[in-house]
């Protein structure tokens, strides 16, 4: 390796390789054009959002709600969730993504850089906290917590010992006991959701993502990259996503309602259940189409799949109305 090569920590690299000139997430293809996502597997998944969505606006007491849809990709949730909708609501939609408003959006769509303030409704955020870049830290043979630095291709090595609130959030949440263990420092993504909450004057607040929790931290990390459908190593030179998994628990600390979208989704009628074979017999057509919609609420569900994935609540209680 040319020792005059830009080495960086990966939080920097990873930035500069999503969201730089040229950079990954700004592509015109977007992220369905790499890796496929709730979103992207079923309309029953933004049919569960819209069911949610309800739910909010009822405890709100109100049929006029803010839907934000936080890393919005190009508008494919909230577009469905919109026509999921009809008019049984009245929704402000919100897009807050970095890459520009594609062409042929639904006018009703606003689409943002940053999180609208003061909105009452559901913040929702799916697969975005493991696109917030972080820094990765490895202890060496001594045992000290070092960084992790990178070169464009790839290649790394340690870096400085870790130090200050990332030391501490490190102690906190995904302590290094052992020579060679790594983690991804999520304090970046804490602070990215709390401001995210914050935005809400009222209303509920999701994360999904794939995730971990303190006990059952990867011992390794989880840094990897992603191109064209497939697990790639994460080189950050902007030619592949790069990304890993979300220390969920931290970002909503120790009170903080995390369940699976397994569990998440079979409370908004999704369940992956075939329908009766009786059915067959009575409503041949129906009975087909309820299995197609059991196949793929089964892929939403999946153990070791997407049925893993971690949902994060928040509510935010309507102050107002007190």
């Amino acid at each position: 390796m040319d020792e005059t090569c830009q080495w960086q920590g990966w939080r920097e690299a990873t930035e500069r390789a999503l969201y730089g000139p040229g950079g990954f997430y700004l592509r015109p293809e977007g992220p369905a054009g790499h890796f496929r996502t709730s979103v992207h597997a079923s309309p029953l998944f933004a049919a569960a959002v819209a069911r949610l969505l309800g739910e909010v606006a009822e405890e709100l007491g109100t049929d006029e709600v803010d839907l934000v849809d936080v890393g919005a990709g190009r508008g494919e949730l909230l577009t469905a969730v919109l026509a999921a909708v009809g008019s049984s609501l009245s929704v402000r939609a919100h897009a807050v993504e970095r890459a520009a408003r594609p062409a042929g959006l639904d006018p009703r769509v606003e689409w943002t850089d940053r999180v609208p303030r003061g909105v009452r409704g559901l913040l929702f955020a799916n697969e975005w906290l493991d696109n917030v870049p972080v820094d990765v830290a490895e202890a060496d043979p001594e045992g000290t917590v070092r960084y992790v630095e990178v070169a464009p291709d790839g290649t790394e090595r340690l870096g400085a010992p870790v130090s200050g609130p990332d030391a501490e959030w490190l102690a906190r949440w995904w302590p290094l006991r052992e020579p060679g263990a790594r983690a991804e420092i999520g304090r970046p993504r804490d602070e990215a959701w709390a401001a995210a909450v914050a935005s809400l004057a009222a209303g509920r607040a999701v994360a999904v993502d794939y995730a971990h929790v303190r006990a059952s931290r990867p011992p390794f990390g989880s840094l990897t990259g992603f191109r064209a459908g497939r697990e790639v190593p994460p080189v950050p030179d902007g030619s592949c996503d790069v990304t890993s998994h979300v220390a969920l628990d931290a970002c909503g600390g120790l009170a903080a309602e995390l369940v699976t979208q397994r569990e998440a989704l079979r409370r908004l009628g999704v369940s992956g259940e075939r329908p009766p074979l009786a059915l067959a017999s009575t409503d041949p057509a129906g009975y087909v189409r309820a299995l197609a919609s059991a196949g793929e609420a089964a892929e939403l569900t999946a153990r070791g799949g997407l049925g893993d994935f971690l949902w994060l609540t928040q509510r935010v209680p309507d102050t107002a109305a007190r």
